[in-house]
């Protein structure tokens, strides 16, 4: 293949490449790691998922701190808790400075969104025994509320 075939196709794969992570990101803000994994999944070259990545970047297309803001803000409202926020936005690449602020901006209404999530599984009756306890802390837990949070949402209000 001559020369100009070559940078001709490079172009297009460029262009095509573009144009999937526009599509992406219109759906939905994606950090980094994410864009980048999905468009690897569509064979593209490294070099140009940089390329594409940094043009986006350069527009104000594609913002990690925007994606986190939009992520934690969006698991809150579900119903999640910090710690299994912050685990989940560690697998997409975020770092922990730029999940501090907007995990900090919420810390005065964790605990009560442990409660609604308690009273929304299991009613607004305290639990009667150490097991039925165990049981909806251990829920708690899961959805990422830490030991002090889960501990304040059984505190009778």
């Amino acid at each position: 293949m001559n020369p100009q075939a070559e940078s001709a196709d490079r172009a297009e794969l460029y262009q095509q490449s573009y144009a999937t992570a526009l599509r992406l990101l219109a759906r939905r803000e994606h950090s980094e790691l994410e864009l980048r994994n999905k468009l690897a999944a569509r064979s593209v070259p490294d070099e140009i998922i940089t390329a594409v990545q940094d043009e986006l970047r350069d527009e104000g297309l594609l913002s990690n701190r925007r994606f986190v803001e939009a992520y934690v803000r969006g698991r809150f409202e579900r119903g999640y808790g910090p710690a299994r926020i912050q685990a989940e936005l560690y697998e997409r690449g975020i770092d922990s400075e730029l999940m501090a602020q907007p995990l900090e901006a919420l810390s005065q209404s964790w605990v009560d969104s442990a409660v609604r999530q308690r009273h929304k599984r299991f009613g607004h009756d305290l639990p009667k025994d150490y097991r039925e306890r165990s049981r909806q802390m251990r829920f708690l837990q899961h959805r990422g509320f830490t030991g002090e949070q889960i501990r304040a949402a059984f505190d009778p209000r």
